[in-house]
């Protein structure tokens, strides 16, 4: 398994698997094709049936127009047998003869991989891959998971976790100050400063709720507009897990330190799932966003607030288990109906994990373990309308 460094990736929005993944892709066939005297990309299935609404053709022709012009062909009824999001990129002399041509695939998280190949990864750093085997090794050592993944990472990974949450805290606070319309067409307003405002009007329990739910639009209302963020597993769930923490940073006073290891504890369990299943809403659906995400966020919660390393277990289970058979169908294709409020949704519900969590003794009869295995299931069952195609669902309504 490799380094949750991996796992959170600090870029711009809408989506990591069709703006994040296109864009290194793009700049992958770039150094490949040097001296093109023209260029044409072709997208395949998912990738093209919601690439505009993503601004995959943007992400695209930024990289490559520069050094040649740039042709994008869009087949969204055309899906590649590796997996939904299939782009091939050609580069052409003046004649019109292809001299590089080159497919690759975009499989969540903004990691791709070449066709033939294996996933184009980091070297593996942990030599444990189930929550069961490091939830033993914590039994065995007395450690906690944040310690086992300082035993396998190198030392500088505090120092990117610190950039991680810098950049997660500057995404909050630029979404509670922003007002407007999202870009894309749909006529969203953003919402941050409003559920920020309204929050400071009502008693604690109320406001505490509040805030999370601003805290969450933000961060994803941010995504929405291209902004800086995390990805957290994803650029379409980035909001839930710095809504949490900063939640809790600001109004139970966590220090920085125990924050950053909050942080190596969900990526620790969103590692987990990305190695044995996929974080991909082209691949399993909404769950592998959204519900990865809560069980993330759950896990840091319950980090924090002192849980046993069988209670943040049973934590994280919670968050992805009740999200199990969620579909990925966002209106128009863009990230924005349902996925901005079903971020500040995941957030409220990662705290009530914690909560549940923290008043039984850590036993429980489905190990996280377990949810991965029938997630991954799920989602090879769902039909691929409810998958990232905009065939289906919520982006079909008039």
């Amino acid at each position: 398994m490799e380094s949750i460094k991996q796992l959170y990736k600090i870029g711009l929005g809408p989506s990591s698997s069709h703006t994040m993944g296109p864009r290194k892709a793009a700049i992958e066939f770039l150094k490949m094709s040097e001296g093109a005297a023209r260029r044409r990309v072709t997208l395949y299935g998912a990738l093209a049936a919601t690439g505009k609404g993503h601004l995959t053709d943007k992400a695209i022709l930024d990289e490559l127009e520069p050094d040649a012009p740039c042709e994008i062909v869009w087949l969204p009824e055309v899906f590649l047998p590796f997996h939904p999001n299939g782009v091939r990129f050609e580069a052409l002399d003046s004649a019109g003869n292809v001299i590089a041509d080159e497919t690759f695939y975009s499989i969540g998280g903004g990691d791709i991989v070449k066709e033939g190949q294996s996933r184009i990864k980091a070297s593996d750093v942990y030599d444990l891959s189930t929550i069961k085997d490091i939830l033993k090794w914590c039994e065995d050592t007395g450690g906690s998971y944040w310690e086992y993944v300082d035993r396998c990472e190198d030392s500088d990974v505090w120092d990117y976790l610190r950039e991680v949450w810098q950049v997660m805290k500057e995404a909050v606070q630029r979404g509670i100050e922003a007002e407007g319309v999202l870009p894309g067409g749909l006529g969203v307003r953003r919402k941050a400063v409003s559920y920020y405002v309204h929050a400071a009007g009502y008693a604690q329990s109320l406001k505490s709720r509040g805030l999370v739910y601003a805290y969450a639009l933000a961060v994803s209302e941010e995504n929405a507009s291209g902004g800086k963020i995390v990805t957290a597993p994803t650029c379409g769930s980035c909001g839930i897990v710095p809504a949490v923490l900063y939640h809790l940073h600001t109004s139970k006073g966590f220090s920085e330190q125990r924050i950053l290891r909050a942080l190596a504890t969900a990526g620790l369990f969103g590692n987990v799932v990305k190695h044995n299943a996929s974080v991909s809403g082209a691949e399993v659906g909404c769950q592998g966003e959204v519900g990865v995400a809560c069980a993330m966020a759950a896990a840091a919660a319950s980090q924090l607030f002192g849980g046993t390393p069988a209670q943040i277990e049973y934590s994280a289970e919670m968050g992805l288990e009740h999200h199990l058979g969620l579909t990925c169908d966002p209106v128009c294709g863009l990230v924005q109906i349902p996925c901005i409020e079903r971020n500040a949704y995941a957030a409220a519900r990662a705290l009530d994990a914690n909560l549940y969590s923290a008043f039984s003794d850590g036993r429980h009869s489905v190990s996280f373990d377990r949810i991965v295995e029938v997630m991954k299931q799920t989602g090879h069952d769902l039909p691929s309308l409810y998958k990232e195609t905009s065939q289906g669902g919520l982006a079909v309504i008039n």
